[in-house]
C-alpha cells in the first residue's frame, strides 16, 4: 500500500521530550515501513523516520496554533493530490478533516487524541465521510455517534524498555505533565503519607501555570521529592525500570495515556485512579493496581503492600501481548485494506451503475 501520514507541525516525530501524538506516529510510520508499505509522512524538518519524509516546517511550531495547523495540513493534501495516488491518508489532526473536501478522493483515516472536547465534537458532525479511530472504549462512549469508527490502542516498541524481576531502587515514580487533570500534586502526597520516595519527571505548560505555582511548586520541593523536570525516552525508560510503581491519580478521563503502557513495557506496576480508560488498560494484580482514593493509593504503596508482591515479568509479558507496536500497526493494515477493499468496491459500483443508465 501507499500511504501518507499526516502528523502535525507541532513536534518532531518522535518527540524529543513530551508528545503522546508524535511518538504514535513515530511508531505506526516505523512498522509500516517494516512491513514493506510505501509511507510518506507529513511532520516537520527535524523530524527522524525510515519513511520518506515531506515537511513544509524546519522544526516544531510549538506552542500549537490553528494556522500553523491549517498551513501545515493544506500544504500536505495539495502534495498528496500532486504526488499520487495514494491509497490511503491517515491524518492526526482534526483540520484534515475539513480540508479533505478539497482534498483527492482517497480514503481517509483520523484518529482522535483527545478527551472530549465540545467544540470539536460539534465539528464531527460535519465530517462523517472519513472513519475515525478511538483510542480506547471509553474514548468511543464518550464521543458523539460517529458513522465510521474503529478502536484501536496504541502500541509501542517493546525493546525501548526494560524489565527487572525486582525494582532497582526504592522510590515511585510520576511521569506527566504538570497538570492538576494528571494529578502530580497527589502522587506528592500519597508518597509522603506512605513513607516512600517520589521521582518527578515532567513539566508546566502554559494553561497550568497559575495552578502549579500555588498547587504544585511548594509540594516539589518537599525533601521526599526529586524533581527532574521534562525527560526523553531513554531517562524516561530507565527511570521505570527501576520504579517501584507509576503513580498515576489522575482526575480527568484520560482517553488512553500511553506512560501506563510504557510502564507495565517495564514491568512497572501501574498505580491509578479508575477514570476514563484506565480500567480497561489497567489489569488489577497483574499489570497495576486501580486505587479507589488516595488512601487506598497509600495502602497499595505502603512497604510490604500489594505493589511489593508484584510480578513484574508477568506484566511485561502482558504488556507486549496486548500493546506492541506490531500489534497496534497491524491493526491498522487490517483498516486500511478493508478501507480501500470498500472504495474500490463503491467505484465499480458506481461504474456499473453509470454504464446501465447509459
Amino acid at each position: 500500500m501507499r500511504i501518507a501520514l499526516i502528523s502535525t507541525p507541532y513536534l518532531a516525530v518522535p518527540p524529543r521530550l513530551y508528545g503522546g501524538t508524535e511518538l504514535v506516529v513515530y511508531e505506526l510510520a516505523e512498522g509500516l515501513v517494516r512491513l514493506g508499505h510505501d509511507v510518506e509522512l507529513f511532520g516537520t524538518g527535524d523530524s527522524r523516520t525510515s519513511a520518506q519524509l515531506r515537511f513544509l516546517y524546519d522544526h516544531g511550531q510549538w506552542p500549537p496554533e490553528t494556522l500553523a495547523d491549517l498551513n501545515h495540513v493544506s500544504w500536505a493534501l495539495q502534495e498528496i493530490g500532486e504526488r499520487g495516488p495514494f491509497d490511503v491518508i491517515h491524518a492526526h489532526s482534526a483540520v484534515a478533516l475539513a480540508c479533505a473536501r478539497l482534498g483527492p478522493a482517497v480514503p481517509m483515516v483520523y484518529t482522535i487524541h483527545h478527551a472530549r472536547d465540545e467544540q470539536l465534537s460539534a465539528f464531527y458532525r460535519y465530517c462523517q465521510e472519513p472513519h475515525y479511530i478511538a483510542i480506547s472504549d471509553d474514548q468511543r462512549g464518550r464521543e458523539i455517534c460517529l458513522r465510521h469508527v474503529t478502536v484501536i490502542h496504541h502500541g509501542l516498541d517493546p525493546a525501548r524498555y526494560h524489565c527487572t524481576p525486582r525494582p532497582r531502587s526504592d522510590y515511585v515514580c510520576f511521569v506527566g505533565r504538570y497538570s492538576r487533570v494528571k494529578g502530580p500534586h497527589t502522587a506528592i502526597d500519597v508518597a509522603r503519607q506512605a513513607g516512600v520516595r517520589i521521582w518527578m519527571a515532567g513539566e508546566v505548560h502554559s494553561p497550568d501555570e497559575a495552578w502549579a505555582a500555588q498547587e504544585l511548586q511548594p509540594r516539589l520541593a518537599q525533601s521526599h521529592v526529586t524533581d527532574l523536570g521534562p525527560v526523553g525516552s531513554a531517562v524516561k525508560a530507565r527511570l521505570l525500570a527501576r520504579a517501584r510503581a507509576l503513580l498515576a491519580p489522575i482526575e480527568w478521563n484520560e482517553p488512553f495515556g500511553l506512560i501506563l503502557i510504557e510502564a507495565m513495557l517495564s514491568g512497572c506496576p501501574v498505580v491509578a485512579f479508575g477514570m476514563g480508560s484506565v480500567p480497561e488498560l489497567v489489569e488489577p494484580g497483574l499489570t497495576g493496581f486501580i486505587a479507589t482514593s488516595a488512601e487506598h493509593m497509600v495502602e497499595l504503596l505502603s512497604p510490604g503492600g500489594a505493589v511489593d508482591r508484584f510480578d513484574r515479568t508477568a506484566c511485561r509479558a502482558r504488556a507486549v501481548e496486548r500493546f506492541s507496536a506490531d500489534r497496534m500497526v497491524s491493526d491498522h493494515v487490517a483498516l486500511y485494506q478493508r478501507l480501500i477493499g470498500a472504495s474500490a468496491s463503491s467505484a465499480s459500483h458506481r461504474g456499473s451503475s453509470s454504464r446501465m443508465v447509459a
